[in-house]
């Protein structure tokens, strides 16, 4: 992230980000050629604004106008998952995931659980818990919830599966209606 965007993702590079910068870069350059006095002052008044706006007018959407799944605001840093082998087979996994929902309506949608991105080595952790999913939750109107989900997985078939673990900052997708949201 370079200015709030996006220049690399997962795949690789994000041309649709660098090229955003680029318009931006040569847009300032425009400005600053066109201006006779205060090039400095105005420049950083555009990056600050261009950095800070963004995120301010998606919160104040959100908490203001959003409607259905749009409304729902998710604390990713809050929720967390675990996981304790409680036999042979069978591994216990708890997730808690901490939502808020500022529609004035309630707000029903389904929860499936995504990995970080895996390395070459790496076990699944949180998407085990989709193996009973995915999870359906109900927020009222303007409702702050806990949502806690917990479930049995059955271990036996895999091959390799983690035995216990923790894991904080969970990805999730929310669905409803045919919409969807990464979370």
């Amino acid at each position: 992230m370079l200015l709030n965007i996006p220049i690399r993702f997962a795949g690789g590079v994000h041309t649709v980000g660098i090229s955003s910068l680029f318009l931006f870069i040569v847009g300032i350059f425009l400005l600053v050629k066109s201006l006779n006095n205060y090039h400095g002052r105005i420049v950083l008044i555009v990056i600050l604004i261009f950095n800070f706006t963004p995120e301010f007018v998606v919160n104040s959407y959100q908490k203001n106008f959003a409607t259905g799944i749009y409304a729902v605001s998710y604390e990713n840093e809050q929720s967390n998952c675990s996981f304790e082998m409680i036999s042979e087979k069978t591994l216990h996994g708890e997730c808690v995931l901490p939502f808020y929902n500022y529609s004035n309506n309630d707000v029903q949608f389904t929860v499936t659980f995504v990995e970080r991105h895996l390395h070459k080595y790496d076990l699944p952790m949180v998407s085990l818990m989709n193996k009973d999913g995915p999870y359906e939750v109900t927020l009222g109107a303007k409702e702050s919830n806990d949502v806690h989900v917990e479930t049995n997985i059955n271990v036996s078939n895999m091959k390799n599966h983690i035995e216990n673990g923790q894991a904080m900052g969970v990805n999730i997708i929310i669905k409803a209606k045919g919409k969807s949201r990464n979370l």
